[in-house]
Parts: structure tokens; sequence; C-alpha cells
């Protein structure tokens, strides 16, 4: 094997690698199962070939700058002493960066039409609108809350399986409570919430602060926070169905 030194050749191997097995998978099927011809090759070739692009530009700009970003903050709020500003930033960063998730929009947006076509809310445009907003909001501040949960969790020493068992156990109170529509989209929201733009800024912020803390392990109380974070907006889009 050889190795690539320039960091964003070595992500566009990488990506195409990542996107072979998928590929493999894709055309078994359709060459030995279906057994038809793929229709448009041209365009499925320029479509992988974006895609291929999209993931190394999107993994590159992670490597170069949110990951740098989230831990260098972190860090630097640590050695401020301030955890008032610490749990501001923490809320604002999570809150912010699920606010402006793409997949959490889309599916707000798919959940209104659901939510309207039920019956749940009104089948008007400004309640479809608003019920997508009240859910984006939800689970933004779930995300928020979750950071600052983490944040005291890693200053303090708390144990992270406390409060995964108490992310679930709020689930399971809160299930059988929630209207039975809006209980599908809680429970994707908690990987909905946790994706492109979010999970990396998390898990730098986890990350910095408990490198910064003398007491702490990066690898065992950095990270645990993306769990945590998915629990939260489930619970809180189930309460958000409550409110409505």
């Amino acid at each position: 094997m050889f190795s690539i030194r320039n960091p964003f050749l070595r992500n566009l191997v990488s990506s195409f690698f990542d996107l072979v097995p998928i590929l493999a998978v894709v055309l078994v099927f359709q060459l030995l199962v279906i057994r038809q011809p793929l229709a448009n090759i041209g365009e499925l070739l320029t479509g992988t070939a974006l895609v291929v692009v999209g993931l190394t530009f999107l993994i590159h700009g992670l490597e170069q700058g949110l990951f740098p970003i989230g831990e260098s903050m972190a860090a630097a709020f640590a050695r401020k002493g301030s955890l008032t500003w610490m749990i501001a930033f923490a809320f604002a960063l999570g809150f912010g960066t699920t606010i402006a998730e793409p997949t959490l929009i889309a599916i707000a947006d798919k959940a209104s039409g659901i939510a309207a076509g039920s019956g749940m809310i009104e089948a008007d445009q400004s309640a479809r609108e608003n019920f997508a907003l009240g859910l984006r909001l939800s689970v933004a501040s779930a995300i928020g809350f979750a950071l600052i949960l983490g944040v005291l969790r890693i200053i303090l020493g708390w144990p992270v399986q406390t409060l995964i068992i108490a992310g679930f156990l709020g689930i399971i109170v809160m299930t059988p409570f929630a209207p039975k529509q809006i209980v599908g989209i809680a429970y994707d929201s908690g990987g909905v919430a946790t994706s492109t733009i979010t999970v990396p800024l998390v898990t730098a912020l986890g990350v910095g602060l408990a490198s910064s803390i003398r007491s702490r392990n990066p690898m065992a109380d950095g990270f645990g926070l993306i769990a945590f974070a998915a629990l939260c907006a489930m619970n809180f889009v189930m309460l958000y169905g409550l409110l409505i």
C-alpha cells in the first residue's frame, strides 16, 4: 500500500472506497437478481462522481474547520474558567448547529405534511409551517440542553451511563402518553438531530473540553455526548407532541 500525503487526495480516495460496497450491492442485485441493464449509465456515473467529490469536501472541511474550531473554543473556555460562559457556549452551539441541520429541516417539512394529512394539525400552509418550526425548535433546544448536561458531566465527573439511563427512562415513560402520530417522528429525530453538522462540533466540544481538564481522559470523558443528545431529542419531541 502506498501513502498519500495530500490530505484532500487522501480523503478523495477514502470516499471512493467507502462507496465501493454500496455500488457493488446495487450492481450485483441489478445484474444477477433483477437481470436488467442499468438505465442512464452516464447520469449514474456522474451522480456517483458528484457524491464522491461531495463527501470528500465534507470530510476535508470537517477536518480543517469544524473540528479545530470546536476543540479550540472548548479549550479556551476551559482556560477562562467561567462555567457560566461555558454553559452558554454549549447551549448556543447545540441549538445553532441543530436548527441549521439540513436533514432536520427536511424531516420537519415532511412531518408537517403527514401531521396535516392525519388531522393532527390544520391542513393550511401556516399550520404546517408552525408545526415544522416548532419541531425544529424542540429538537434544537434538546441538543442545547443535552450539551449543557454533557459539559457538566465532563467538569463534575458524572458517569455517562447515568445520563444515558435517565434518557432511556424518559423515553419509556413518555412513549405511552405521547400522541401516536408523534412517537415515530420523535424516535427518528434522535438520529436526524445528530447528523452532518451537529456530530463533528459536538464531538469536538467534548474532546476539546476533556483534553483541557487535567483530571479528565479525552477517550473516557470526551465521548458520549452524541448518544445523550439523541435521547434528549426524542424526549423533547414527544413533549412537544403532548403540548400541541
